[in-house]
């Protein structure tokens, strides 16, 4: 038989490897978030995006070890009446597996860091929005849970958020909406008379696979919180948290199902179509429904609290869009605000021990409180960027696209593969094509044929082209297009023009190429002009004439 001693060290060891196994899955969560929210912005902003997720974490972590988890621990002791705290206590190695329970609420600190971003996605300055990631891992963040996890008077109050779906992603729902409202929104976004125009997001394939990235770590979220696996009682060992993790992953599954269908539903019957993006963030609204009960409530608790934070998610962003006039890119107020609102207060209706009317007033007032901190030091600190005109990037730039104007980068450069080494490239002897003239071969066509239309070029000797990105129309028909609820005319398609100036290649040849290499057979593959160019001029030597092409 084994002695309490040797007990106590096979708990230990079950629980700190059990805390660094859903630790790590919580980490897996940031590839989630950058997928949804790449997928949501346009294709000229997707490479700031990942690089605001990127550095999130970066800075965020280095932010709470220094200071963030200090913070907490002080907030707790001083607004509790007293107790010991080190503002530095990370720094202490004395015992080095202590390490892993800051580590475990680092990952849960980042996650309500990363949400904020997809709320000013397409036009906050990255200095200003690193920036307050620092400040949000060391001092925003750490206030709230040194109110609650950190046993502050919250706590003390019996304010109930199993694993954070107020003090996570309720308090990162208020702040990105603070935010987005302090930045105000993308040009374009409304017009003079204040109506809402559309802006879809690159990717819907994007955004659906970062959401079930996002889904599966949330059971590290949510069934990790259960943390402790096994106690050891008076000589014997027994289970610690694991007594009741059986209710935590059910209410999780059964609340991220019901959000799915409330959302879905309410976007069936305001627009008699099932919205994808809806369903998507739908279910991710239903997790946040249930994080702060599912170790709390009955089964039916977790699908109604899930089914309700799901259906309040179209309702809720259509409000933040055309009554407040917020531009929300990636909805991360309904699904991570709202949510976690709603979820925090309707737990005590389906209490496993009942209802309790002290606790529902408990759980309003710590929602108040998070909300007010949250709003206005998130305020406060984008206030005073904006005021030194720091929050945004200029027109130019947004229009542009951040990747380019803040990164130097194109994430869809459309420029497809390069050709082969050893490609052939022809030269023409004989009589001179084209008469001896200048022809510029001026093709619009799909840009996914963009990679054959080079290809065939080079085969018949005429590399040189110049490539636009152009939208246009012609026999391809408009259609209707449907972004989060919202219809919009897609009567302008998206093409690529490809010039090509020829001299010493037959035009014929160049449009014979272009057409064989860009048809598909369906409408809208394009248009092929031919034109005679007057002169041409070489920049580097001055040469003219058909020598310069």
């Amino acid at each position: 038989m084994q002695s309490p001693e040797e007990l106590a060290v096979l708990a230990e060891g079950v629980n700190t490897m059990w805390v660094l196994l859903v630790t790590f899955l919580i980490f897996f969560m940031h590839a989630g978030f950058a997928m949804l929210e790449a997928g949501q912005v346009r294709s000229k902003n997707v490479a700031n995006q990942l690089t605001k997720n990127l550095l999130t974490w970066s800075v965020g972590v280095i932010a709470f070890f220094f200071v963030g988890a200090g913070v907490s621990s002080a907030v707790g002791a001083l607004t509790s009446g007293g107790g010991e705290y080190a503002l530095f206590g990370t720094l202490d190695g004395s015992d080095p597996n202590a390490w892993v329970d800051w580590l475990f609420g680092a990952v849960f600190a980042m996650t309500a860091a990363t949400i904020v971003s997809g709320a000013v996605a397409g036009r906050a300055k990255l200095r200003a929005y690193v920036s307050y990631t620092f400040l949000l891992a060391a001092v925003v963040y750490p206030v709230v849970t040194g109110f609650t996890w950190g046993e502050g008077f919250l706590f003390e109050l019996g304010f109930a958020d199993f694993a954070g779906g107020m003090i996570v992603h309720g308090m990162g729902g208020v702040a990105g909406l603070t935010a987005a409202y302090v930045i105000g929104p993308r040009l374009d976004r409304y017009d003079d008379d204040g109506s809402a125009n559309v802006i879809p997001g690159h990717s819907l394939t994007f955004a659906v696979l970062g959401t079930l990235v996002l889904a599966f770590g949330w059971y590290g979220f949510n069934v990790g919180t259960a943390a402790t696996v096994f106690v050891v009682e008076e000589g014997s060992i027994a289970l610690g948290d694991f007594a009741y993790v059986g209710r935590v992953a059910l209410n999780t599954t059964l609340g991220m199902a019901a959000g799915a269908i409330g959302a879905g539903a309410v976007s069936l019957y305001k627009t008699r179509k099932v919205d994808t993006l809806y369903v998507a963030n739908g279910l991710l609204a239903g997790l946040v429904g249930v994080t702060a009960s599912a170790d709390a409530v009955v089964w039916y608790g977790g699908i109604i609290s899930g089914l309700l934070a799901g259906a309040q998610l179209p309702l809720v962003f259509e409000f933040v869009e055309k009554r407040l006039k917020i531009d929300d890119v990636c909805a991360v107020f309904p699904v991570h605000g709202s949510a976690g609102i709603l979820g925090a207060v309707v737990m005590p209706f389906f209490a496993v021990g009942g209802f309790s009317a002290s606790q529902f007033a408990v759980q309003v007032l710590g929602v108040g409180v998070i909300t007010l901190w949250t709003v206005a030091a998130t305020g406060a600190v984008f206030g005073a960027f904006k005021a030194v005109g720091q929050a945004r990037v200029s027109a130019d730039h947004e229009r542009d696209g951040l990747d380019s104007a803040e990164h130097g980068v194109d994430t869809y450069p459309e420029f497809g593969p390069e050709v082969g080494e050893g490609t052939a490239i022809r030269t023409d002897g004989g009589e001179l094509p084209n008469g001896g003239e200048i022809k510029l071969v001026t093709a619009v066509v799909r840009p996914d044929r963009l990679p054959k239309v080079k290809t065939a070029l080079a085969q018949i000797g005429a590399p040189s082209l110049t490539v636009t990105n152009v939208s246009g129309r012609g026999s391809q028909p408009a259609k209707t297009g449907q972004w989060r609820g919202e219809e919009y005319t897609v009567d302008l398609h998206q093409k690529v023009k490809v010039e090509c100036a020829v001299a010493d290649v037959p035009a014929d040849e160049v449009v014979e190429a272009v057409r064989e290499a860009a048809d598909t057979g369906e409408p809208g593959d394009g248009k092929i002009f031919v034109i005679p160019v007057e002169d041409a001029c070489q920049v580097r030597t001055g040469v003219r004439g058909p020598e310069a092409v």
